[in-house]
């Protein structure tokens, strides 16, 4: 396959802002990706644009005529298209360029694009749904300082998992009428339910679903000179006091998972907690942000045992690759994830399924989550139909 020329285009995500679109003109057809955008970023993320959105189109005119003579056949050969961008794109931009030359070699080889990575794949990701949204994601006066509260069912079917998360998704919204005095029906960034409810009312509430949950505390939101300033109720916390606090939660709450415990530089603290709970998933996210070097130092300190994984926090596929290979190394969870800010583009059910994460996180409701998951489920079902040939 070869690139004939390439473009972009600025079009808008799931919460109205902008974000990047890139076509690449191929020897066997135009393709066009999307890339997502978070709101909650870790500080630790590459660059979105390398100086703007509009810059990083004017740099993709610029390059144009400079991939016509690499020719394209597998998935590693995206280290040319990154060798010719380097310094001149950002990481979403790069993600959607990768995901576009992606989609043409799966239509050039008749292969499904999951294929390109791994023509083997077999395992399915398992579900982590936000189900109630706070923190950054939220627009409600009075909400929980946690950004998401997680409903993680454990079907190995895509489309079991799915139909679980939709009926207890509705359950929890009848459960948070009742609790909740303030609650409309509205919902955050990520389609979860909004609530006035703090996060310890919530994972009351989720206990009568009997169903495996998870938090993501995304507290680099509200950290600030050494504390953890919390606002419903309102109170500081150390970070000595925080770990207190997280480790009763876990035991009271019985928590599968938990997600950016501490703040983005407080490798220590994860440390500790996972030392005292090796079998609850202890995750970074805004600690490793998808960075091959954070995540080497998170394994010296023995931080983590789960690591989410967003394409466009990197931006190339071949960190990506880097990354799981490394996780799987060294017998780390991989959770592919979703952004806050998103598009209709699917591409991250074929890379979770392709790179054999353990989960796959895109929320549960919403057409832009809803496209990640329907992919996988078409995937579930194709290879189902295959098997019974």
């Amino acid at each position: 396959m070869i690139i004939k020329g390439v473009f972009g285009k600025a079009i808008k995500d799931s919460r109205n802002d902008l974000t990047v679109e890139v076509t690449i003109d191929s020897d066997i057809g135009k393709f066009k990706s999307s890339a997502p955008n978070g709101k909650s970023k870790g500080k630790y993320e590459s660059k979105s644009y390398m100086k703007s959105l509009q810059k990083d189109i004017e740099s993709l005119g610029k390059l144009s005529d400079y991939f016509s003579e690499e020719y394209i056949e597998k998935f590693s050969d995206l280290r040319r298209i990154e060798d010719i961008v380097k310094g001149h794109i950002g990481a979403n931009t790069l993600f959607a360029f990768e995901s576009a030359v992606l989609k043409a070699l799966s239509k050039e080889q008749k292969k499904e694009i999951w294929e390109l990575i791994n023509p083997n794949a077999k395992k399915f990701p398992r579900f982590v749904g936000n189900s109630v949204g706070g923190g950054l994601h939220s627009s409600s006066l009075k909400k929980p300082d946690f950004q998401e509260f997680l409903l993680i069912p454990d079907s190995k079917s895509p489309k079991e998992n799915q139909k679980i998360n939709l009926e207890l998704k509705e359950k929890l919204r009848n459960l948070l009428k009742k609790k909740d005095s303030k609650f409309i029906d509205k919902k955050t960034d990520e389609d979860a339910w909004m609530t006035s409810l703090n996060e310890k009312e919530i994972l009351d509430t989720l206990s009568e679903l009997k169903v495996p949950v998870g938090v993501d505390i995304a507290p680099s939101g509200f950290y600030q000179r050494k504390k953890y300033h919390y606002k419903n109720p309102v109170l500081d916390r150390t970070s000595e006091e925080q770990l207190i606090y997280v480790k009763n939660l876990i035991k009271n709450y019985s928590l599968f998972y938990i997600e950016d415990p501490f703040e983005e530089e407080d490798f220590e603290s994860f440390s500790k907690l996972l030392k005292l709970f090796p079998k609850v998933l202890v995750v970074g996210d805004d600690l490793t942000v998808t960075n091959y070097k954070r995540f080497e130092k998170a394994m010296e300190m023995k931080s983590i045992n789960a690591i989410i994984v967003k394409p466009n926090q990197n931006g190339s596929l071949i960190e990506v690759e880097r990354v799981v290979k490394l996780a799987k190394e060294k017998g780390i969870k991989t959770i592919f994830s979703h952004r806050s800010g998103e598009t209709n583009e699917s591409i991250l059910a074929d890379l979770a399924f392709g790179f054999g994460a353990d989960f796959i996180k895109c929320g549960i409701t919403g057409p832009e989550r809803t496209a990640k998951i329907n992919r996988l489920i078409e995937i579930e079902k194709s290879l189902n139909f295959n098997s019974t040939k």
